[in-house]
């Protein structure tokens, strides 16, 4: 894909992120929850963070294996991010994050249909999961909410700040939408 795709859905806009958007994941993952609920989201998250994630994320897309996306509401202003990212053999993983404001709403679910569907659409995977930590039950809602079904717990998959975590996998196949 040449261009890096613009997605709408009923109340969003899933576009690239910006450099624009810098201080505000800044000051939207300064909440210690993101690191407690998350396991690649550091705490303090700096402006340095964002800017290796922005670079990262820009790389992925040019290098054909990432699609990390802004969910923005209809005035542009960014509330989150939402990516998929090849993991080979006709699989993604999907990941994502909200603004605190924006918790409870349906924006991630909505949000997460639009790109499970572009993920199977566009870029024609065959299997899409996702994890999330035991303690993060409203995670696993959402890939309920989208069609996604429990696999497997992965016992002690992570290791974040010397202990470990076990993962809840998700996953959702092509038709089955």
């Amino acid at each position: 894909m040449k261009n890096f795709p613009i997605i709408e859905t009923e109340r969003l806009i899933l576009s690239p992120l910006e450099e624009k958007d810098i201080p505000f994941i800044v000051a939207y993952l300064q909440h210690r929850i993101y690191s407690d609920f998350t396991s690649n989201i550091p705490y303090p998250y700096t402006e340095n963070d964002a800017r290796l994630w922005l670079k990262m994320s820009k790389e992925a897309f040019e290098n054909n294996t990432g699609y990390t996306f802004g969910i923005r509401n209809k005035e542009g202003q960014i509330m989150g991010a939402i990516g998929l990212h090849d993991r080979d053999d006709d699989k993604a993983e999907l990941g994502y994050w909200i603004g605190i404001p924006y918790w409870n709403k349906g924006y991630v679910t909505e949000a997460a249909k639009a790109i499970v569907d572009f993920g199977f659409s566009e870029l024609g995977f065959n299997k899409i999961f996702a994890t999330h930590f035991p303690h993060n039950p409203a995670s696993g809602k959402i890939m309920e909410k989208i069609g996604m079904e429990k696999e497997a717990v992965l016992q002690q998959e992570v290791k974040k700040d010397g202990e470990y975590f076990d993962l809840v996998l998700y996953s959702i196949f092509n038709g089955e939408i």
